[in-house]
């Protein structure tokens, strides 16, 4: 003889219909204030960033003004058009941050190609301004005079851009070796000038310049697309942050779709902390994200990485809501199963309560008879990724009840369920008699808890 009865209740249906109702895995991102708040805290890094970048205009602006007339207006109208550009590219940043982007790897590659477009369209333009500029070197021939003058001017201005170049730019970030390099030809330019040997000198100046102004414009390129890709993740990463804190607490809804009045959904509680655990794993990447060590390609999987862990959010929200649902029908089936014990034995709830006073633990409700005898009902919680629960029904009996009869009473508590709209598999008996401690809840309560009965209402 078994008092021990196992019946799975399948809530599958149940599940999906709630899922639905609540919308659990779709995160807050609608709420009126969401891009206000993603503003306020990456006003920090943008401010930073126009700092730098004005800090750096001002310097370049004074180094400029020590070249030679047409290269000072060469690098003036590309450097207008580099502040041009950076600030079209910052404002379709922006413009697609006011939308919220998910999709944000596709957006990130959109703006490379531009870049490179422009990169291209700049070092065209550059190389027909320099045309119209520089001339020939051939025909300086035979006019030492001209050629040595002509020589000392390149090398002056390669000197100013190299220097411009060395106190302003990242170039070891993005070029490194290509700023010592081209210094070395400006030495050898020198040395053939201070040996009067001036036409190869102002060949060797003139290409040395050419190379350091579009290593300037170079640089400037890289470290824009590098800027734009930081202010791409901080942003996405910044957005899942307050995403996490604006689901901390969420509302729960009622059948008709409206909030239930005081009952609120805690996520990292109910998702036994893996809330705060994405907090931490979204902490780290952001970091990362406001390293100015961190290399473009990083920051662009930083960026497209704030997606996942969106779609991570959503998943701990709908467990949470999932789980603080299923302790509710927990408490629910307990509740069906005491009234069909009392319908048909006589038997009275004397006592409730969940696992450890924890309402994501099992249930565990005790009813006795008037002859002594007792029944303990338990509804355990499924094992990860499965739905439905477990209900053990453990018969302690002090007369003869025989097999047949506790398997009728268990199967009258299955069809009880049945026809109350909750899917049950076949009826199970477990080996064994019942452990008697399983009859006293007060192990599972603090030492100044007092005993507890379901709650009329069923509510947790």
């Amino acid at each position: 003889m078994s008092g021990k009865k196992r019946i799975l209740v399948d809530e599958t249906q149940w599940y999906q219909a709630q899922r639905a109702a609540q919308n659990l895995k779709q995160v807050r991102r609608d709420m009126p204030r969401l891009l206000d708040e993603v503003r306020r805290q990456t006003e920090a890094d943008q401010a930073r960033t126009r700092a730098e970048l004005n800090e750096r205009a001002r310097r370049t602006e004074e180094t400029l003004s020590g070249l030679a007339a047409h290269t000072q207006r060469l690098e003036r109208d590309t450097g207008r058009r580099l502040r041009e550009q950076s600030e079209r590219l910052q404002q379709e940043l922006r413009g697609t941050a006011d939308r919220l982007e998910r999709d944000t790897r596709t957006r990130l590659a959109q703006q490379r190609a531009a870049l490179e477009r422009e990169l291209a369209a700049e070092r065209d333009q550059r190389r027909r301004d320099i045309a119209g500029l520089t001339g020939r070197v051939d025909e300086l021939a035979g006019h030492r005079e001209r050629a040595a003058d002509a020589a000392r001017d390149w090398l002056a201005d390669g000197t100013t851009m190299a220097g411009l170049i060395d106190s302003t730019l990242p170039h070891e970030r993005h070029a490194p070796g290509r700023l010592d390099r081209l210094r070395l030809d400006l030495a050898t330019a020198r040395r053939n000038s201070d040996a009067g040997q001036y036409e190869a000198a102002l060949s060797l100046a003139q290409g040395a310049y050419l190379d350091l102004s579009e290593l300037r414009l170079d640089i400037e390129h890289r470290e824009l697309e590098r800027r734009l890709a930081q202010d791409a993740a901080v942003e996405a990463l910044v957005l899942v942050e307050t995403l996490i804190t604006q689901n901390e607490v969420r509302p729960v809804m009622g059948p008709d779709g409206e909030p239930l009045h005081g009952v609120e959904l805690d996520v990292d509680h109910w998702s036994e902390g893996e809330l705060a655990q994405l907090r931490e794993q979204t902490a780290e990447p952001l970091a990362r994200a406001r390293d100015d060590a961190t290399t473009t390609a990083e920051q662009r999987e930083l960026a497209a990485a704030a997606a996942g862990l969106e779609d991570r959010l959503g998943e701990i929200v709908d467990r949470a809501g999932m789980r603080q649902l299923a302790s509710q029908l927990r408490v629910n089936l307990a509740d069906s199963v005491a009234g069909t014990l009392s319908r048909i034995g006589a038997y009275e709830l004397t006592d409730g309560e969940y696992q450890d006073e924890d309402q994501r633990r099992s249930y565990h409700a005790v009813l006795e008879h008037a002859n002594g005898n007792r029944i303990v009902v338990q509804i355990l919680p499924p094992p990860e990724g499965e739905t439905g629960q477990v209900l053990r029904v453990l018969s302690y009996d002090h007369d003869t009840a025989s097999e047949r009869e506790l398997r009728d009473r268990a199967e009258a508590v299955r069809h009880a369920l049945q026809e109350a709209g909750h899917p049950t598999g076949a009826l199970e008996s477990e080996p064994g008699v019942p452990d008697p401690a399983a009859a006293d809840l007060d192990r599972f309560r603090r030492p100044a808890a007092r005993p507890r009965t379901l709650p009329a209402d069923g509510a947790v």
